[in-house]
């Protein structure tokens, strides 16, 4: 009997319904901040306003047509459609807003320093942060940080942008550009029918291109590891790198010499292979895959930094090291926000930082001991260290979430069935299992134990306002404080008054010591930064007084009603 002509076309198999969901949810993603983005333009660029209409338009024919299409390939076209209309909307909001905060600011000024021949590291630019929009980091010792602090590469990819002009354009050019390659790349890198979902998370949401129009370099470094990330327990298979292995461990060097969130997860991947290469090769094969995939990434890595290094080595060392040991004060969404809002303080800030290194640790030697169980988790794992530490704030999670979907498309659990997993006799014996889970407790008890000593500090200080002094129109010119100290240790009190839940400039110290004995009481006069303090108009504002010391690393907090800083309530007497 003869097929009927057209038959096959018709008893083609059509999409699956999951691949429709994930198409139309990507579609729908598209929908976060574009409304913002519009009626900014249709204010004064009625071009850009026309395009983010003609996306609207696409976004709502592209839903209709996922849902009704009758083949897969015709649903793979609408994934291109879904990904080319995000690449679109995500350029007019860079034409828009592609100023910059303070982190494209420093790697602008950094790439002219590049091109001009000058010194990038260890080169304070205090003027930078007069613009608006241009955060400071405040550092616990009463300073402000004013250098750059990343590895060199996003200055080196800025500088063919510098014709953008002033302000911090070229590097959210840079970063823009560096989001839009690696979502095309993780789109064709994933299975056709998983391709939405890199759209979704790579631009739809809005989070991620908000963080590369702000110029993160931590953007450029989470671009290169996707092609590393992307079916990772393969890398070195059979004993051969090939040409793909090496370009994936030269991806792996230059997101290290990017930013410095690739650090902590290089370990956990490299831990990863060396375990599934020797269930495979033996310990001896998986050395040498190890070794050449290090060592790729390490030359990688030195040749980026060579010219750093041999020209200022002491200024490049504290310059790629400076977020880890810069002291910033407490900020982001974490354990350390116990101490900032809710005990007033703590005299034991520097557990803080030590849980989080333990807990690094941990979690590394957790997984080598169950790398079987975990991992596909380790792109997941490490950020978990930074939910204890001082500086906690959801960008080190959210800005490397496609790499959580890359693992989790392309790295099943059965790629770890034969994986070596390092059992001492002490945990290979018939009891074992309490044996393995008493490994565990030990492992996390330093970083529980660090953590609980950092949350259960106490403010070493007590603070009471006993005088205000006004300016027209509900300015503050000064504070007067009494202050204690309760400990037993001379403090170094640097002070801030902040409204919101984020830090504020430091207030100057006019009257008083500025050092505070063990147990001794004192009044110290304060000023505002610029000389005057506007008080917000948000009935609902929250003042707090705050007074960081740097050596030991503490914080009190002294919580003020608005109607006392405003002069209707008297200050009480000192």
């Amino acid at each position: 009997m003869s097929a009927t002509p057209g038959a096959g076309a018709k008893d083609a198999p059509g999409p699956a319904q999951w691949h429709r969901v994930l198409t139309l949810l990507a579609d729908v993603s598209l929908f976060i901040g574009t409304r913002t983005v519009w009626t900014q333009a249709a204010t004064h660029r009625l071009l850009l306003a026309g395009v983010i209409s003609v996306c609207y338009a696409a976004i709502l024919v592209t839903g209709v047509l996922a849902l009704t299409v009758r083949r897969a390939r015709s649903l793979a076209r609408l994934d291109l459609v879904v990904l080319a209309t995000a690449v679109t909307l995500v350029l007019c909001a860079w034409a828009l807003n592609h100023g910059g905060g303070d982190e494209a600011a420093l790697t602008t000024q950094a790439a002219r320093q590049l091109a001009d021949g000058h010194p990038v590291y260890g080169q304070p630019w205090p003027w930078l942060f007069h613009g608006k929009g241009i955060a400071l980091t405040p550092t616990i010792d009463g300073g402000y940080d004013f250098t750059y602090g990343y590895p060199p590469l996003a200055p080196l990819l800025t500088v063919p942008f510098l014709w953008l002009g002033r302000g911090g354009a070229p590097a959210t050019a840079a970063a823009t550009a560096a989001l839009v390659v690696g979502a095309v790349a993780l789109w064709r890198l994933l299975p056709a029918p998983w391709r939405p979902a890199a759209t979704m998370v790579c631009l739809g949401f809005g989070f991620l291109p908000m963080y590369a129009r702000q110029g993160y370099p931590a953007i450029i470094g989470m671009v290169l590891l996707l092609p590393v990330v992307v079916c990772w327990p393969r890398l070195g298979a059979r004993g051969r790198l090939g040409a793909a292995g090496v370009a994936r461990a030269a991806c792996l060097g230059a997101a290290c010499a990017a930013q410095q969130l690739p650090w902590f997860v290089a370990p956990f991947l490299l831990a990863g292979v060396y375990a599934v290469r020797r269930g495979e090769l033996g310990a001896r094969g998986a050395r040498r895959v190890l070794g050449r995939i290090a060592g790729v990434a390490v030359l990688t890595w030195l040749l980026i930094n060579t010219y750093f290094a041999v020209s200022a080595p002491g200024a490049w060392v504290r310059g790629i090291a400076l977020p880890l040991t810069q002291g910033a004060t407490l900020h982001g969404q974490g354990l350390m926000g116990v101490s900032l809002y809710f005990t007033h303080g703590s005299d034991r800030l520097d557990w803080y930082g030590h849980a989080s290194v333990l807990l690094a640790a941990a979690l590394l030697a957790s997984f080598t001991l169950f790398v079987r169980r975990l991992g596909p988790a380790a792109t997941v794992l490490p950020w978990c260290a930074f939910f204890v530490a001082t500086r906690s704030q959801d960008g080190y999670f959210l800005m490397m979430t496609p790499l959580w979907l890359a693992a989790a498309v392309t790295v099943p659990l059965a790629e770890f069935t034969h994986a070596w997993q390092p059992r001492p006799r002490w945990l290979a014996g018939p009891r074992r299992r309490p044996a393995l889970a008493a490994a565990v407790v030990l492992l996390l008890a330093p970083a529980l134990v660090s953590a609980a000593l950092a949350v259960t500090g106490r403010p070493p200080l007590r603070m009471d306002v006993t005088g205000v002094r006004h300016g027209p129109a509900r300015v503050l010119t000064a504070l007067t404080l009494r202050v204690s100290n309760t400990g037993s240790t001379a403090l170094v009190p640097h002070y801030m008054l902040t409204s919101g839940q984020g830090m504020s400039r430091y207030w100057s110290l006019v009257r008083g010591p500025a050092t505070l004995r063990a147990h001794e009481t004192a009044t110290v006069e304060l000023r505002p930064p610029s000389g005057r303090y506007a008080l917000p108009a948000a009935p609902d504002a929250r003042f707090r007084l705050r007074a960081f010391t740097g050596d030991p690393q503490t914080l009190s907090t002294r919580e003020l009603r608005r109607g006392l800083l405003a002069g209707r309530v008297r200050p009480p007497r000192g």
